[in-house]
């Protein structure tokens, strides 16, 4: 019996991972993203009007594409997960996916949309580069 007990604790521990998280933030580039990794939340310097341009245009020029949460933590993309990102590139988005060691392996990804604010707040145009 505690043997049986055991060997499904077990199968159950390996078996979470494979169930995965569901997470919600954007699809960034690490450039923006260092660049207000100070902010508390990604609202805070993400500028729905601006953030697809500018990020579409940091990758082009050559920063790697990362998802961040809506609170502001920064995660790296795998292979895999960088090409199912690409086309959400400056985009709010879900996730379903895993985090080990801060690189993000997304399963599953959709576009929510974006709320434009209505009074910009600390000039966050200015904060994207």
């Amino acid at each position: 019996m505690k043997k049986s007990l055991a060997i499904v604790a077990l199968l159950a521990l390996i078996a979470l991972p494979a169930l995965g998280e569901k997470l919600t933030g954007y699809v960034s580039d690490e450039k923006c993203a260092a660049h207000s990794s100070k902010s508390a939340k990604a609202t805070d310097w993400i500028n729905p009007k601006a953030f697809e341009s500018c990020a579409q245009k940091c990758v082009k020029d050559g920063s790697p594409m990362v998802f961040v949460t809506e609170d502001n933590k920064v995660l790296k993309l795998d292979a895999d997960s960088k090409q199912k990102a690409s086309a959400h590139l400056g985009h709010r988005v879900s996730v379903t996916g895993t985090v080990e060691n801060g690189t993000l392996k997304i399963e599953k990804i959709a576009t929510i949309k974006m709320e434009a604010q209505t009074k910009p707040e600390n000039h966050q145009e200015e904060k994207m580069h």
